[in-house]
């Protein structure tokens, strides 16, 4: 199980990345960040695939989702000077904990 959960990350970090060159792209009127945009969300996806081989969708969904907001709004803070107020930052923790009630708790999360 534990090998599906870091498959499963990386699916999130290509996600991740692919969403960083979405915004770098300027609505893909930049060549490279539009590749990489593409190229990411491929491999984001071909992860996220194998990870559906082990763990429910909705279980992998709420995981890669989760993962992806928290991230994306970590590198949109740092790499584009995107601020975060409070509620916001109580909410993305939110969204962890439940991933962590998923994790630790759910009998969802196996097959």
């Amino acid at each position: 199980m534990p090998k599906a959960y870091l498959v499963l990350f990386i699916a999130v970090v290509f996600e991740t990345i692919g969403t960083t060159a979405l915004q770098a792209s300027h609505q893909f009127t930049r060549l490279v960040p539009s590749v990489i945009v593409v190229l990411s969300y491929g491999a984001a996806f071909y992860f996220m695939a194998l990870t559906l081989k082990v763990l429910p969708v909705g279980i992998t969904y709420a995981i890669w989702s989760g993962l992806g907001i928290v991230l994306i709004a970590i590198i949109g803070l740092i790499a584009f000077g995107q601020k975060l107020d409070w509620p916001a930052v109580l909410g993305m923790a939110m969204i962890l904990a439940g991933i962590l009630v998923i994790h630790l708790f759910s009998k969802s999360a196996t097959h």
